[in-house]
């Protein structure tokens, strides 16, 4: 990309046998804080909380692409560790994340990428050292988990987006400029595939129920969501907009994770609904049985609440960044998810 075309377009440890730490518990959902916006110099540091980084060289694309768009970066000292297939160590992985937040000459922590593993870092997060030291923090998918649980905790509005190792092209560079540079607040809507058809022909959204609705967003991942679930890692849901996304599921598993959404009581103390795209999703052995979006329709009609599906943001090249934590507008209508004020400060 034209890294002198971004700048000038740019305005200017806790214990492992403690589940959750105590002196956090009482601060539970609390109100949202915002971190400071990015500035051309900034430096950003890359961890790898989650999945095993098994080539260097995609370290070097993340840290070329993000130099690209006039920031610094350095990575975590445990980013290249392996612990089977996870990134290194549960406490070490934390560490990483806890030096990041702690670092004040770090403006901005990006996952390299997502896979598996967030979960298991939770009870070595230092909530206390995260809310006093606000920052920007970037990911999506298994970052899911890290997301909603440091809004919970700390009431940092966090980054749903691209990772490290996604695709960085002028749409995602965009996305940083206007919303974590420039402090504007955007909105999701699907864009058309590059080419000259009369009409959009794929990238399409679909209501489910009509409507429109306010709330702070959370979630992310339906898979990660929902292995939450029973945890106090889990946001309050109530009057909530929830989205969601998936890739590499079998219909019947998405049927299940909804169940289990449904049977905690998390799906009737929404606002509304926006689920983005469900990659390599396709029905097998056929249509035989239930589609996606029977699945969708099945679990959300009955809330009476606007939804829908098919939004732009998942495993995709073309990925929206989504707030965590601040508040938006849902038109199902439309197929719109607005942010209803600056997300960085």
């Amino acid at each position: 990309m034209d890294r002198r075309g971004f700048i000038k377009a740019s305005t200017a440890g806790l214990m492992a046998s403690q589940l959750v730490p105590t002196t956090v518990l009482a601060n539970a959902s609390v109100s949202a804080k915002l971190p400071k916006r990015l500035r051309q110099g900034d430096k950003i540091r890359l961890v790898a909380p989650a999945s095993a980084i098994f080539d260097p060289d995609e370290v070097a694309i993340a840290k070329e692409s993000f130099q690209a768009m006039g920031l610094a970066v350095d990575t975590g000292q445990h980013i290249l560790d392996r612990y089977g297939y996870l990134a290194g160590q549960d406490k070490a992985r934390a560490e990483d994340i806890n030096q990041a937040f702690a670092d004040p000459s770090v403006q901005g922590i990006v996952a390299i990428r997502g896979g598996w593993g967030c979960n298991r870092l939770l009870p070595y997060l230092d909530f206390a050292n995260i809310a006093a030291n606000p920052k920007v923090l970037l990911g999506y998918s298994d970052i899911t988990s890290l997301l909603n649980s440091l809004y919970h905790y700390t009431g940092l509005v966090s980054f749903h987006g691209p990772v490290g190792m996604s695709y960085w092209g002028q749409f995602q560079a965009e996305q940083v400029r206007t919303m974590l540079f420039d402090a504007n607040a955007t909105q999701m809507q699907n864009l058309p595939a590059d080419d000259d058809a009369l009409t959009m022909r794929s990238n399409r959204a679909r209501t489910v129920r009509s409507g429109k609705a306010k709330g702070l967003l959370v979630g992310g991942n339906l898979t990660v969501l929902s292995s939450l679930v029973g945890t106090p890692y889990l946001p309050d849901m109530r009057g909530k907009i929830l989205m969601l996304e998936d890739v590499g599921e079998a219909i019947y598993r998405i049927d299940r994770y909804f169940s289990t959404l449904q049977l905690a009581g998390i799906l009737d103390q929404l606002a509304g609904v926006v689920f983005g795209h469900c990659t390599e999703c396709e029905p097998q052995k056929g249509y035989g049985g239930f589609t996606l979006m029977e699945v969708m329709q099945n679990y959300l009609r009955p809330l009476n609440i606007p939804s829908y599906v098919g939004a732009q943001f998942g495993h995709i090249k073309d990925n929206h960044i989504l707030a965590v934590g601040a508040e938006v507008e849902l038109d199902a209508d439309a197929c719109t998810l607005r942010h209803l004020a600056p997300v960085v400060v």
